[in-house]
């Protein structure tokens, strides 16, 4: 059930699962408020992803868009560990669910207020870069002097140059407005780990089920787990694989004519995943994975 503000663990995996569109007059109110707390701790952020690309394309939120997305450089300006926390308590004090999770890339806090997702991500920069979802490797110094821009009344930071982070993220298309198939142009962008990098003796092994339409498992499918690698399934319907880690991954099926992008999927190192189509959805959809029933 959700919270009647929307500020709750319900209402985030609503979000996830379901990605309503952003009410604008609501986001733009929050990332005025979001902007107010985080000056008065003293945190310098940068918009990113999709808030970027809508204000520097457009100059306003992108109305599909399903979530407000902020930046932070762990290590700069002041984000620690500590300050982190300490901004996710001012959150919660401001009637914002606030969760804090650490990777090996960022530390996030995702916030929800007015059934709206804040994702805030801290990211770590490792040898000069930043990684940011689904794995695409972007140069650190276009966070290092931020360019500051007028949005909704007053003043917000973005990475510097804007175009060329708008480039790295969403590819030299960035410009043309996408409601669906922007996916397929970050997925081209990403490499994917060497195969033999992702097997060890310390990992649990992970496996995905490729179904068709009637329940059939498939033969000799393409499963491209984003930034991780390709595999192909067995007669069974299997693909096996080592996942680094529990997260976020995006991935591509394909077998025959079919296609389909998942963007966002989270999964688990030694768990076993099905996939099946769903016409009736149509594109873009979230959280389509579910883990096989044990026999």
């Amino acid at each position: 059930m959700l919270s009647s503000n929307g500020a709750d663990e319900a209402a985030l995996q609503f979000s996830y699962t379901d990605a309503p569109p952003i009410n604008i007059a609501t986001a733009e109110e929050l990332l005025f408020e979001v902007k107010g707390i985080m000056d008065l701790l003293g945190v310098r952020f940068f918009l990113r992803q999709g808030t970027c690309l809508g204000i520097i394309r457009n100059n306003a939120l992108i109305p599909w868009d399903d979530d407000i997305d902020i930046g932070s450089i762990y290590g700069l300006n002041g984000i620690t560990v500590e300050k982190i926390e300490t901004v996710a308590s001012a959150f919660r004090a401001n009637g914002y669910y606030a969760k804090v999770e650490h990777s090996d890339d960022c530390i996030g806090v995702t916030m929800m207020k007015s059934s709206t997702r804040i994702d805030w991500n801290c990211y770590k920069i490792i040898n000069d870069t930043t990684v940011h979802y689904p794995g695409v490797r972007i140069s650190a110094q276009l966070f290092k002097n931020l360019k500051e821009i007028d949005f909704i009344g007053t003043k917000f930071f973005v990475p510097n140059p804007p175009e060329e982070y708008l480039r790295f993220k969403y590819g030299s298309d960035w410009i043309i407005p996408k409601k669906v198939g922007f996916e397929n142009d970050v997925l081209a962008l990403i490499s994917d780990a060497p195969a033999s990098s992702n097997n060890t003796s310390e990992q649990e092994e992970s496996k995905l089920k490729v179904l068709d339409l009637e329940s059939k498992p498939i033969f000799n499918a393409d499963v491209r787990i984003v930034a991780v690698g390709s595999y192909r399934t067995d007669k069974f319907g299997y693909a096996n694989f080592y996942l680094p880690k529990d997260d976020w991954y995006a991935l591509v099926i394909k077998h025959d004519a079919h296609e389909e992008v998942l963007y966002q999927e989270k999964m688990s190192p030694g768990e076993t995943y099905v996939y099946q189509p769903d016409h009736s959805a149509g594109s873009g959809r979230l959280c389509a994975l579910f883990q096989e029933e044990q026999a």
